[in-house]
């Protein structure tokens, strides 16, 4: 299912509500919004849904952005971010990167608004963006892409 050899990954923005995810291109170099996912409530009926988009995309990989807080440090929702994907890692047998996600939702929130999106409308789409940009961050750095100005 891989494309000229490149993997393809799945990249998720966990939340306790909802998870945005997005998924690579066929060259493994541009992250594309795909879908919010609604949580059940039911773990894994969760875990079930994105084994199966992993499944119909073909990815080699899942990207799973990890909530530090700004001092760099996890806190419990880091925690159960990072047991969520190790059991997601459990049932589809691929690998999983933690990706640090500080500040991304208020990112995805600066870009909507400099799009023109209303605020209101954020709720529905926020966490696509979030996963996006948490997949492209980490795509770009697996192509020596990372900050120009560093």
């Amino acid at each position: 299912m891989e494309c000229g050899g490149q993997p393809r990954y799945l990249g998720l923005d966990v939340g306790n509500r909802r998870i945005g995810v997005a998924v690579s291109d066929e060259l493994g170099l541009i992250a594309q919004p795909l879908l919010t996912l609604t949580r059940t409530g039911k773990r894994r009926d969760d875990l079930r849904s994105l084994a199966r988009l992993c499944r119909r995309f073909g990815v080699t990989g899942i990207v799973v952005g990890n909530p530090l807080q700004l001092s760099g440090e996890p806190g419990p929702q880091a925690a159960r971010t990072q047991a969520f994907a190790a059991e997601l890692g459990s049932l589809t047998g691929l690998p999983i990167h933690l990706w640090d996600e500080r500040l991304t939702t208020h990112h995805a929130h600066q870009v909507l608004y400099e799009a023109g999106h209303p605020r209101q409308a954020h709720r529905r789409v926020v966490d696509q963006v979030a996963a996006t940009l948490i997949l492209q961050s980490f795509l770009d750095e697996r192509q020596g892409l990372g900050d120009p100005n560093s």
